[in-house]
Formats: structure tokens, sequence, C-alpha cells
């Protein structure tokens, strides 16, 4: 029968039993490989680590600061003959091409009231959710309007402060008359979808109206049609054959009328903050109550098609959100750099990797073979919860890093305490006596589960990153142990 053995440190052990062990510990290897390392792969002539990035919160990372405030006064509008409105002109070329400036109110004295104000800040507020800034500061004078924002420092941040103010007007106006068709009253929600042609994907803005916007869209649809001038051209092009002497004169004139005849289509300008989006006319009637319009054309370029997405994203988050009842202007915006700096921070991670290498050392010097096998585990468990943390969009704070480091404690305990109890209780199974400790060890924890959960559901940051990472850290600690760690410490069994 010894032939069926393994000598492990004075244990003897199945060899089946070592298989297993093995098995999972190249899990674990695999697990911390992708944790610590991560996994690469060539993307444009780069490598590019496919494993998600940690979220870090302002306090370590630095922050934006920025305020808006209520623009106040007139603005001059220029427009050309047509009525359309000139970016900008020099007065030379107003009086030149008899351009108009007119005098606008931003924002009218009556809408200057607490109402509007608090109603801004709740879009504000919805916003920055909506663009995922989950950890921010907002600061409210409802005297005056100003909002005061604090959001973290990322390649994400001039994106949302460039966008974060504007009012989202949106207008679907007659692009002769300039009259307002439709506008946001109309709008029920918007998003983005995308179609995948030969020539690549092209992404959409899908704008859905609500049941009087439904009714008013399928009137338009049906009033700005196309002309159909197939009929017209049939016509001019048989005479044309029929009668080969016509002047020249003519076919200027016949030019003339065609072009009277696309003139007088009337087309609708579909409008976002002022700016057009398009200007088109309706080739059917548009029953669905929706429309969707092309932000630019198809490619396959990776970085061209997030540009695209983002920015259909953000207009469709804006839409769907809805307008700000008052024009604001980003009043201050600057950069306020964290105390923590990266340096201090490696500092710290390498002081308690040295304290806690330390300790596990002292598991194998104590316990040998079941030892070590504890220490393999616990690696596994820290590779393992790092994991969790980074695909749960848990933001690191300091406080979340105080919650990491008391899950690290927690852990380390519950070592020690199971290879204690497996070491005196040596007539019971190792199964049962794992069992037990994990039991004692769960209930001995309740009342730290039930404050992760409080500190989770609260609204004040710091908490709320404590109690989150504690609360991923219960989640794996608990089901980690019960799979690897029992698995790998029962090896005395079965001899």
């Amino acid at each position: 029968m010894e032939q069926n053995y393994y000598n492990l440190g004075g244990i003897k052990v199945k060899k089946g039993k070592v298989l297993k062990i093995i098995t999972i510990i190249l899990v674990i290897t695999v697990i911390c490989l992708v944790s610590f390392i991560g996994v690469y792969v060539k993307v444009q002539n780069r490598m590019e680590n496919k494993v998600k990035d940690y979220q870090l919160a302002m306090d370590l990372k630095g922050s934006r600061v920025f305020s808006l405030k209520v623009k106040d006064g007139t603005e001059t509008i220029i427009k050309d003959k047509d009525g359309n409105v000139i970016d900008s002109a020099t007065d030379e070329e107003i009086e030149k091409n008899g351009y108009t400036k007119e005098e606008k109110t931003i924002n009218k004295e009556e809408d200057l009231n607490k109402a509007n104000y608090q109603k801004t800040k709740k879009i504000i507020e919805e916003r920055l959710k909506r663009l995922n800034v989950e950890d921010y500061n907002l600061r409210f004078n409802e005297e005056d309007g100003t909002i005061y924002i604090e959001v973290p420092e990322d390649k994400e941040t001039d994106h949302i402060v460039s966008n974060i103010a504007e009012t989202s007007k949106f207008e679907i106006i007659d692009s002769t008359s300039k009259d307002v068709l439709m506008d946001n009253s109309s709008v029920k929600s918007a998003n983005v979808l995308y179609n995948t042609t030969e020539n690549g994907t092209i992404v959409y803005l899908n704008i859905e109206f609500n049941k009087e916007g439904k009714e008013k869209l399928k009137e338009i649809s049906n009033t700005y049609v196309k002309q159909d001038t197939s009929a017209e051209n049939t016509t001019e092009e048989n005479a044309t054959n029929e009668t080969t002497d016509e002047s020249s004169t003519d076919t200027t004139e016949d030019s003339s009328e065609t072009t009277d005849t696309t003139s007088k289509e009337k087309q609708v300008t579909l409008q976002i903050d002022g700016t057009d989006m398009i200007t088109t006319s309706f080739e059917e009637e548009i029953a669905n109550g929706s429309i969707q319009l092309s932000m630019g054309s198809a490619t396959t370029d990776k970085d061209t098609l997030n540009d695209t997405k983002e920015s259909a994203t953000t207009i469709a988050t804006l839409l769907d959100i809805g307008k700000l009842p008052l024009e604001y202007d980003i009043d201050e915006n600057k950069y306020i750099q964290t105390d923590i700096t990266n340096d201090v921070l490696l500092k710290a991670i390498i002081g308690v990797t040295v304290v806690f290498a330390i300790a596990l050392i002292i598991l194998v010097l104590i316990y040998r073979l079941n030892g070590l096998l504890s220490v393999i585990s616990y690696i596994g468990l820290v590779a393992t919860y790092l994991l969790v943390i980074r695909y749960t969009n848990t933001l690191i704070s300091i406080s979340s890093l105080a919650g990491v480091l008391l899950i690290l404690i927690l852990n380390y305990l519950y070592n020690l305490k199971m290879l204690g109890n497996i070491k005196n209780n040596k007539d019971e199974g190792v199964s049962k006596v794992i069992n037990k400790t994990y039991v004692n060890f769960v209930f001995k924890i309740i009342p730290i589960a039930i404050i992760s959960i409080v500190f989770t559901l609260m609204n004040l940051n710091p908490l709320k990153g404590f109690g989150t990472t504690l609360f991923w850290g219960v989640v794996v600690l608990l089901v980690y142990n019960i799979v690897i760690t029992k698995g790998l410490i029962k090896i005395k069994e079965g001899k």
C-alpha cells in the first residue's frame, strides 16, 4: 500500500490527493499572475493590459475643482441674410456680407429663482452619476445658483468638465423660417445604437419621443417630404430628344426651373444647443416615434470609434436627463494635487507587505506543511480580493485601504486559529475541525458584515468606501476559505 502514498514533510498523503493539491495550487498561481502582473495582448504595436485597472478616489490621485455660475447680461448673435447664426465675423465682414447683429438676453430675470437653481442642481447631480462619476463633492449656493464641484482627476475629467454645464437644448426647426417645431418637451429618452457594415461600425444617436412628440413627428415627416422630381425630369428628357434644335437659352431656363423646384423643398434642421446636427427632408412617414442621427461615417479604427461612442453617449445622456432651466458658465477650473504621492503610497504598501510576509513565515515555521499550504492559500485570497475590487468598480481611497487591511488581518487570524485547532485536535478529522473553525468564525464576523452593508448604503464617501471594500472582502473571505483553503489543508485525511 505504500506505493499509493507520498511522504510530504512527514505526512503520508494519497497520490490522488496530491494531484488535487497541485491543481488547486496551479489555479491559485494563475489568479496571482492575472491579479499582480496582468494579461497583456498586442494592440497596434503596443502591449496592453486587459485586466481592469483600479479606480482611485480623489484623496489618492488628486482632483479637479470647478464652479458653475449662472450667465448674466446679453450676448451678441450674428446672422446672415437667411437668418442662419454665424459663429464669428469681424465688423468688416458683417458690413460686406450684409450680416445683422442681435442682442439676446442670456437668462431672463423672471427665471432667476430658487426653484430653477434647485432644478439645475438636481440635473447636474444626475449628469455626474450618469457620466460614471461616483466620487465627487458638490456644494450649492441657493441664493445665486452657483454650484461648486470636485471630481477625481483622470483622463475623463476634461470631457466631464466641458459637457457638465451644457444646456442640452434640443430643437427641430423649419430650416427656412426658423420656427421651432419640436423641443425637449417632446423627448422621452435618448440612447446610442450601432450598426456594423462591410465598411465598419456606424454610431447612431437614437431619440425616442413621447406620445405628444410621436404625433408631432408623424405630422412633420408628412409635411417636410422630399420632392419627387423623377417624373418631371423624364418629361424634360423626352422633350429634349424630340426637339434637338432647342437653343442654349432654353436649356438654361430648364436648369433654372429644376433649381427652383429643388429650392422649394421644405426641410427641417435638428439642433442641439444651437448647433446644427442635420438638415434634411423625410422620405417617408415616421410613425414609430423615433429618429436616428448618424454620428460620423462607418469606421474600423478603434480610437475613432471610441471617441464617437463617447460623444454620442454624452449627448444621449444629456438629452435623456433633460435640459438645464438656465444657462451656466464654467467659472473656476483648477487641479488640486493630493498630499499622498505615489512614493508615499508605495512605501506604505511595501511596509504592510513586509509585516504580513513575516507573519506568514511564522505560520510556516510553526505549522510546517500545513502552514506552507495556508500561506499559498492566503496569497491566492489576496489576489482574488484585488480582482474583485477591480471588477466591482470599487473606489480605492484611504478609507477603502483601511477596509482592505482589516480583511487581510481577519483572514490571517482565521488561518492562525484553523491551524492551531488542527494541531491541537489530532484525533478529529481535519475536515471536521476546519468546519467547526469556519462556523465559529462566521458567527464572529456577522457584526462586521452588518456594518459593511450599512456603510455601503451611506452617501458619505469615506464611510461608503470603507464599507464597500469591507463587504466584498467578507464575501471573498467566506467563499474562498471554504472552497480553496479547506481543499488545500485537509491533506491528512485519507491516509
